[in-house]
């Protein structure tokens, strides 16, 4: 019986000596080191400031804002693809298109500037295109929102421009919202995933489009024209 008991005492001290240190190595600096950088976005703010396709302005910008913005937009949810000129895959420079096995490069004349074509929400009725994001002359991006109107759009949906106006009951034409969508609204927005950012998050991302440069896009009196000075 002794041998027995002796070998069950053996098997739980090590048993017990394994988790002590299991518990040792997971408070090892380097397993600090990793749950750290799950805990701060430092990490991302640095890869969101390496991957920004255009040259950023940070005059009078909180850097880390910039970066954590950059970081969400153009690794996390790559809005570009819908905020770009013509298809998305032409947002690429020529040449450029990962699609193709090339190295990806992004087209900086047409980065954010907005443009793509959603087609007709309804048959006859007006098309939803998404819209110039980038900074106009007075710094503020979209076009010239605050960021107080970004957090409604974002939140909401709001379309405060009011491009299209509902259509008159039984009239369908392409500058208006026929119901039963509601014309109050950018249709595409909000996009579920990015209505519950943090306000944390959403300041970001106003930070990283308040530095990124502006795009004119087609003159006025488009609702893609930025005017940039």
């Amino acid at each position: 019986m002794i041998p027995g008991r002796f070998f069950k005492s053996v098997a739980v001290v090590a048993a017990f000596t394994a988790i002590v240190l299991a518990g040792i190595g997971s408070s090892s600096p380097r397993a600090k080191a990793t749950d750290d950088d799950n805990d701060d976005n430092e990490s991302r703010i640095q890869r969101g400031l390496e991957i920004a396709p255009v040259q950023l302005n940070l005059d009078g910008k909180n850097r880390a804002l910039v970066g954590l913005g950059s970081y969400i937009v153009n690794a996390h949810v790559p809005c570009n693809e819908c905020h770009g000129a013509g298809p998305a895959i032409t947002q690429f420079q020529p040449g450029n298109n990962p699609y193709f096995g090339q190295p990806a490069v992004i087209n900086p004349a047409t980065y954010f500037g907005g443009g793509r074509d959603f087609g007709a929400i309804a048959p006859g009725a007006a098309h939803i295109i998404s819209r110039n994001l980038t900074p106009d002359k007075t710094g503020l991006p979209v076009g010239g929102h605050t960021f107080s109107e970004f957090v409604q759009i974002m939140r909401t949906g709001v379309d405060l421009d009011n491009l299209h106006p509902a259509c008159p009951p039984g009239v369908v034409n392409s500058t208006c919202i026929p119901a039963p969508f509601r014309a109050d609204l950018l249709q595409t927005m909000p996009w579920p995933g990015l209505s519950h950012l943090t306000d944390h998050d959403l300041r970001a991302i106003y930070e990283y489009l308040s530095a990124i440069p502006c795009v004119a896009g087609p003159p006025a009196p488009s609702v893609l024209h930025n005017d940039c000075s």
